[in-house]
């Protein structure tokens, strides 16, 4: 480790509050404890549902636990406290540490804040295609023979730490980084915003968490532009600006740049013209670093999308499987269905879960429409879904299922040569599942296993 880094955080008491299942937290954990920091980790959770995370921190001896609470007492003795986003940044916690003066940050944002000069970051924010924007933005640039040293991939990532990455990035190499809106606000906390920055859309989620407040929610994901420089650059979509608007967002200093869709000269192998509309926004943001136009449309026609997005997972008996697992709100749905009713190719959609307080109408609507069968999992979301949609008096086909393996199953017993099955939740994995990517991973396990029958 570089003796900078461990200059840093060397014998300061650091509290972690919130260690999760994802990995993040373990990653930050393992580079706090090789720079020789005195840890403290506390989460809510038990020893028992952390016992993956925990097995990664086996070897360091300088982390004490605190599990299933949160402690007063860990704050105090903290020299500076870093927060997971499942930590709310109005937690009782986070409150007394700065009443207390202590320094509380976020991974993604401290990394910002301590990188090398030189080094670009490329943040990317959005209710729907920051994800698949992220991922095409990093393929290009990697792909690429002009413009960059090396790329990165970090920030809203499962398993992959941004801390971590100041041991290896150096001057020329590029950062992108998918930011949530609660990461983001670790970005609000430091005032800084990434020198390239692209806002995908806005749209109503997670307004269980904002509480029904949409302008809260644009203010978290302002902070990915919102204390840019003159000389920076702002790519944002025509919906994402005038939900700026809307919303009374502050005007961005940099550069704005504002594409429409993706050229109809440059190919693709994604489906659905809300992802040609994600691909110009990536395009644009490697324009920015200076890409050749023909890495560009090279990296554009190569790049086969993201795990979870309307991955297309191949074809079991003349049925065509697609994963749309992180469809966790109504509209990312609606999309997938518009995508697949252009195809005009008969869908059976596995979807349901909990309600995150969204409006499910229009979602409603299209299900009663678009698919040839429905197979929906518990939940509120569902129960309201059922609801609406049996007050269109409809005769749709629909299935109620208490797990993945019942879902996959059934879907395979309806399904005939020519269709398309499609998991697109439009809810929270909440109740059934333990996170979305449980959720993911339990499809790909049962569809995997589909297909060795």
């Amino acid at each position: 480790m570089k003796r900078e880094i461990k200059d840093i955080f060397a014998g300061k008491t650091i509290l972690i509050l919130g260690l999760g299942l994802l990995g993040r937290g373990v990653g930050v954990a393992r580079f706090l404890a090789r720079a020789g920091a005195h840890l403290i980790v506390t989460d809510l959770k038990s020893e028992k549902k952390l016992a993956a995370s925990l097995k990664g921190l086996k070897r360091y001896s300088n982390i004490t636990y605190v599990l299933g609470k949160h402690r007063v007492k860990d704050v105090d003795a903290a020299d500076m406290i870093i927060r997971s986003t499942a930590v709310r940044y109005n937690s009782p916690f986070v409150l007394r540490a700065k009443e207390k003066h202590i320094p509380v940050e976020m991974d993604a944002s401290l990394f910002a804040k301590l990188m090398p000069e030189g080094v670009q970051i490329v943040g990317i924010t959005g209710t729907r295609g920051k994800s698949t924007v992220s991922y095409a933005t990093a393929h290009i640039l990697e792909q690429s023979k002009s413009g960059t040293g090396n790329v990165y991939l970090a920030g809203n990532v499962r398993g992959v730490a941004t801390l971590p990455l100041l041991e290896k990035v150096k001057k020329g190499d590029v950062v992108v980084l998918e930011l949530d809106s609660w990461q983001l606000q670790g970005f609000g906390e430091a005032r800084i915003s990434p020198s390239i920055a692209v806002f995908t859309t806005f749209m109503r989620d997670h307004m269980d968490y904002y509480r029904g407040n949409m302008r809260v929610y644009m203010r978290d994901k302002t902070h990915v532009y919102r204390h840019q420089k003159k000389g920076d650059v702002f790519i944002a979509s025509k919906d994402a600006l005038s939900a700026m608007k809307a919303y009374g967002a502050p005007k961005p200093k940099g550069t704005v740049v504002t594409p429409t869709a993706l050229s109809r000269d440059m190919k693709t192998k994604l489906i659905g013209e809300h992802n040609r509309h994600n691909l110009a926004l990536a395009v644009e943001a490697c324009r920015a670093l200076g890409i050749a136009e023909r890495d560009i449309a090279k990296g554009v026609a190569t790049f086969s999308g993201v795990e979870g997005r309307l991955e297309y997972m191949g074809s079991i008996k003349g049925v065509e499987w697609y994963n749309d697992n992180n469809a966790s709100s109504p509209d990312a749905t609606i999309a997938a269905l518009t995508a697949f009713k252009k195809k005009k190719k008969p869908v059976v959609l596995i979807a349901g879960g909990t309600d995150k307080n969204l409006d499910l109408r229009e979602l409603a609507l299209r299900i009663a429409r678009v698919p040839k069968a429905v197979i929906l999992f518990p939940g509120t979301a569902t129960d309201a879904l059922l609801d609406m949609v049996r007050e269109m008096k409809q005769t749709l086909p629909i299935m109620y299922v208490e797990s993945m393996k019942e879902a996959v199953s059934a879907a395979h017993d309806i399904a005939e040569k020519g269709d398309t099955v499609l998991l697109s939740p439009g809810a929270s994995s909440k109740g059934l599942f333990k996170n979305e990517y449980d959720r993911n991973d339990q499809f790909i396990k049962e569809v995997k296993k589909l297909r060795k029958k």
